[in-house]
């Protein structure tokens, strides 16, 4: 019966944690987003976000996107850069046609951070992101 499963594999979605400037508080800024590299639209984007460490938990923040265009991108949350000391997971569900697919993005504890800063898809912004 398990074997009659199949998990199809997520390819051309990413998750980014970029550093911006915002232009109402003055400041520097880090987000997350969603990208949807595909050339197809993404409907019903579930994202569950949490943190965490050995003796360190933080609460779960849900974000639901209703369709993510084909070649876009969607902003999940900002983020405290005291998260960063922490694991920080995105676990994405969403449908494709008829076809769900889930993945679970995890940045590493201390990845985050300005030397990481590459050139994100789709965005003209750097950031780290988890393919």
């Amino acid at each position: 019966m398990k074997k009659d499963i199949q998990i199809p594999v997520v390819e051309n979605v990413y998750v980014a944690i970029v550093n911006e400037y915002n232009d109402i508080y003055k400041t520097q800024d880090w987000n997350a987003y969603i990208i949807n590299d595909k050339a197809v639209d993404l409907d019903t984007v579930l994202i569950v976000t949490s943190g965490f460490s050995e003796d360190k938990v933080t609460s779960i923040f849900r974000k639901k996107l209703d369709k993510l265009p084909k070649k876009s991108y969607a902003k999940i949350e900002l983020m405290q850069e005291d998260l960063f000391a922490l694991n920080n997971q995105f676990k994405v569900t969403f449908f494709e046609g008829n076809t769900m697919f889930d993945k679970t993005y995890t940045f590493r504890k201390n990845t985050i951070n300005l030397k990481a800063l590459q050139p994100i898809p789709l965005m003209e912004a750097r950031g780290v992101l988890v393919k």
